[in-house]
């Protein structure tokens, strides 16, 4: 099936007792054994099933069969937080002493836990400029574990060559991890550029109703974890918290994703609640319709904003004149989804800063708040919201400037977007 059906049917029939249509919701704490091996063989991971919903549901599964059949992977895993997501994602393969490079242009909840939560862990995070292909080969050593990136840059929109990162990568042993929640996998498959672990935020566009959080790890299952044993201890050697276990034994091609489930998610307990993860499969289920919708409006709003005297630059990848618009074409199919950011210019009376303040309090249709990928119109002014704990140079490196307005762009009529955002440029 091709994604959009994939998003309708896949991992579900009816199921055997009730013949229920729609994904039932298993509102549930835990699951009965048959007897006591049966339960002892779950454990040991010598068959498949439900033990608790901290570390699968029933109705989440479904959620992550239908998320992996649709980025081409082997499993994937619903946590309760597309933060969530990306702290297991690392810790499962970091220890004390380890470190990972990441593009520098990230969410800032992201460089948060990078430039400040992850080294006290002791991790180091070296970031890097999406584009400096060179700094990325010479900053891998031996304690290197993984390159880290999104597909497109929130919110700076930037689109990074996923390939090139993935050939840099598995020429020294390590993965390539990507978050492709602006994408989406009607814009991008990153594996098929050599990606090797995917994350979503599931409560942005995948959701796409503003009313439930969630993410997901989906692993390729292509990434080479026994040949490179030595850097990967912790995958293929036994794990004395789980019956000794060796994953890469036990779960094959699925090892990583297996170990995401049983070491950090059963330890640390970041798990989605059932309810949460139904919304999301409604949410799922008409992503490429509204994708479309998404990227039709922005860009003519970025055509629009391009040409408007008061806006000093317009961000968005589509447009001839973006840096980006050649890698536009290569990895997302020249689409650049629903995230676009500019600047207003200023005068003596009125920095470029305030302008943009006093605009986005002017919005009268679109809403002001931090989150992403709504069927609303959302506004921000990232420099004093999602990126407010950055320093100057933090935020330059993450290409936030103090002018930036982010609007991540609904699928409303298109006239209203562009009205509302007419007459609050009339008030500044």
């Amino acid at each position: 099936m091709k994604l959009e059906s994939l998003a309708l049917h896949h991992g579900y029939t009816s199921e055997e007792t009730t013949k229920a249509a729609a994904v039932p919701i298993y509102q549930t704490t835990s699951y009965t054994f048959d007897d006591t091996q049966h339960g002892a063989d779950l454990f040991d991971l010598k068959v498949s099933g439900n033990i608790y919903t901290r570390i699968m549901n029933p109705t989440t599964d479904v959620l992550e069969q239908r998320l992996a059949a649709m980025e081409g992977g082997v499993a994937s895993l619903v946590v309760a937080s597309g933060m969530a997501a990306i702290t297991y994602a690392i810790q499962c393969i970091c220890q004390i002493g380890d470190n990972i490079l990441s593009t520098s242009q990230v969410y800032g909840g992201t460089y948060n836990l990078f430039a400040h939560t992850f080294p006290r862990q002791g991790i180091e995070v070296k970031m890097i400029s999406s584009d400096d292909f060179d700094a990325f080969k010479k900053s891998i050593d031996d304690k290197t574990k993984a390159i880290f990136c999104e597909t497109i840059g929130n919110p700076a929109g930037n689109i990074v060559d996923i390939q090139k990162l993935a050939e840099i990568a598995h020429k020294r042993g390590i993965p390539l991890i990507v978050d492709s929640t602006v994408a989406t996998p009607f814009l991008c498959k990153p594996i098929n550029f050599g990606a090797d672990i995917i994350i979503h935020s599931l409560t942005k566009y995948i959701g796409g109703h503003g009313t439930s959080i969630g993410g997901v790890i989906i692993d390729s299952g292509k990434f080479d974890w026994v040949a490179n044993k030595e850097r990967f201890p912790m995958l293929n050697e036994p794990d004395p918290s789980y019956h000794g276990v060796v994953y890469t034994e036990a779960l094959g091609a699925a090892a990583y994703i297996g170990r995401c489930r049983v070491v950090p998610l059963r330890n640390t307990g970041a798990a989605i609640s059932p309810m949460n993860s139904f919304q999301i499969l409604q949410g799922l289920e008409t992503l490429g319709l509204r994708m479309e919708r998404h990227c039709e409006n922005t860009e003519k709003l970025a055509d629009f904003l391009q040409n408007h005297e008061k806006i000093s630059w317009v961000n968005y990848a589509t447009l001839k004149d973006s840096p980006y618009y050649d890698v536009c074409q290569k990895i997302t199919g020249g689409k650049a989804s629903g995230i676009i950011s500019f600047g207003i210019k200023g005068n003596d009376k009125v920095s470029s800063k305030e302008a943009g303040g006093k605009f986005i309090d002017a919005l009268q249709m679109i809403l002001r708040l931090v989150n992403i990928g709504d069927t609303k119109s959302l506004a921000c002014h990232p420099a004093s919201t999602t990126h407010r704990q950055l320093n100057e140079n933090e935020l330059a490196a993450a290409g936030v400037s103090a002018d930036l307005i982010r609007i991540s762009v609904g699928i409303e009529n298109i006239e209203d977007i562009l009205a509302d955002v007419s007459q609050a440029l009339e008030v500044v």
